[in-house]
């Protein structure tokens, strides 16, 4: 393991007073030891509605620190809220950089038919850690061909 992947210590603030009293229950979690996402909640007064076809921010009430530029965080839908009811994220992947400390926000789309209610706390998005490579670059006349050299989209075919 490379040393600077060793430090994962994550700083986090808690910007919502219910979660400072309950944090070990709204604080990011794992739902079972061999969860691979931390659940993020929804930090919101009152329940709201999200209709069909609509984008929304919700806030979570938490904001990170990473300190780290060889590791980041990437923001994902939850598998359950994106198969049952068509709620997965506005930007589809949310990328959280090692400097950013502001609030976590959660831009939520509803891609069903039917209005879909988040209520105060629900786990409405996953978070998982990733190990970031920096790499540097080498200015090229030319690559060395390989066998599929320029071909892009569909070349291999679907079967």
């Amino acid at each position: 393991m490379q040393k600077h992947l060793i430090n994962n210590n994550i700083k986090i603030r808690i910007l919502d007073s219910n979660i400072k009293k309950n944090s070990s229950f709204f604080l990011p979690q794992y739902a079972t030891p061999g969860s691979s996402g931390l659940d993020l909640r929804a930090s919101i007064k009152k329940k709201i509605s999200l209709p069909s076809k609509e984008v929304i921010l919700v806030p979570t009430g938490i904001a990170i620190h990473i300190d780290n530029p060889y590791i980041t965080a990437l923001v994902l839908p939850r598998s359950g809220l994106g198969h049952k009811n068509g709620i997965i994220l506005g930007n589809l992947i949310g990328l959280i950089d090692s400097d950013y400390q502001g609030e976590l926000m959660i831009s939520l789309w509803n891609r069903s038919k039917n209005i879909f209610f988040i209520n105060p706390y629900d786990r409405i998005a996953q978070m998982i850690f990733v190990p970031i490579i920096r790499p540097t670059f080498s200015i090229v006349d030319d690559f060395e061909e390989t066998v599929r050299f320029g071909k892009g989209f569909g070349h291999s075919g679907v079967q």
